[in-house]
């Protein structure tokens, strides 16, 4: 979705900057969800050991 909307901003020929930057605030927040999601791999090797 942030992805979309930044390319979405970046298309125009006048940038609108506030959407631009909305846009990829979105992006890093749905990014960071993702990657909080997927465990690290530290912790499934220390799993694996004990």
């Amino acid at each position: 979705m942030g992805a979309i909307i930044a390319m979405y901003a970046k298309a125009g020929e006048e940038q609108n900057q506030y959407i631009l930057i909305a846009g990829i605030v979105v992006l890093m927040i749905g990014v960071y969800r993702i990657a909080r999601t997927i465990p690290s791999r530290r912790d499934n090797e220390q799993e694996e050991d004990n």
